[in-house]
């Protein structure tokens, strides 16, 4: 596995490369610190993208648009300061699939990033306060396509065992997308979420096959 860092300060790309090896003893790491520099051309195959929205010469919305007309099916995972929820929906609209502040435990990051490359969506808990300021909010947009399976068979209420294995994935990575899609909706169980699901008008997007009631 190869991800990229982009980051313009050298002792935070150096934490990251400390914090990848606990995600996978033989990831192998290159850095960029700037978008210039992370785009410059060259036959690299990347897996991960971990961007910085802060940059010198690129920055905001429009570095990560720049980095995803490159790595255009690459997930980009952006690494920042800021906790403004409106702005961590704005990142997954414009392409990220995840979104990390640098407050985050290692632990809780290496769990979010695991959630990037199994295809999901990472969202921190600080964006449940846009997910749940009103009904336009909650967009099945938010989740990634296998968020949505595995959300489906929750909402039908199949065990995590059951869901895997009609995936065809493994029941530890049913659980990660299980605390991820909470967290989008801002619940902490499955009856809270059907609740979620139902006020929102997003079970008629799903097409109403929810079968678990409160």
């Amino acid at each position: 596995m190869r991800i990229l860092i982009v980051d313009d300060h050298p002792l935070f790309r150096q934490g990251l490369r400390a914090l990848l090896a606990g995600l996978d003893p033989s990831v192998e790491v290159e850095e960029a610190g700037s978008v210039a520099e992370a785009l410059a051309p060259g036959e690299r195959a990347i897996d991960l993208v971990l961007l910085d929205m802060k940059l010198p010469d690129c920055s905001g919305l429009e570095a990560l648009h720049a980095v995803k007309a490159v790595f255009e099916h690459v997930p980009v995972v952006v690494i920042s300061a800021e906790v403004d929820p409106t702005l961590i929906l704005r990142t997954i609209d414009a392409g990220a699939s995840g979104f990390v502040t640098k407050t985050t435990n290692a632990a809780v990051a290496v769990q979010a990033l695991r959630l990037v490359l199994a295809s999901g969506i990472y969202l921190p808990p600080e964006a449940a306060v846009a997910t749940r300021a009103g009904h336009d909010a909650l967009r099945m947009d938010l989740f990634s396509e296998r968020q949505l399976d595995v959300l489906q068979g929750l909402l039908q209420g199949k065990p995590n065992k059951v869901i895997a294995r009609e995936l065809g994935i493994a029941e530890g990575t049913v659980k990660t997308h299980t605390s991820a899609i909470f967290q989008i909706l801002g619940v902490s169980n499955r009856t809270a979420a059907y609740r979620r699901v139902h006020e929102s008008g997003l079970l008629q997007q799903l097409g109403g096959t929810a079968r678990c009631r409160p």
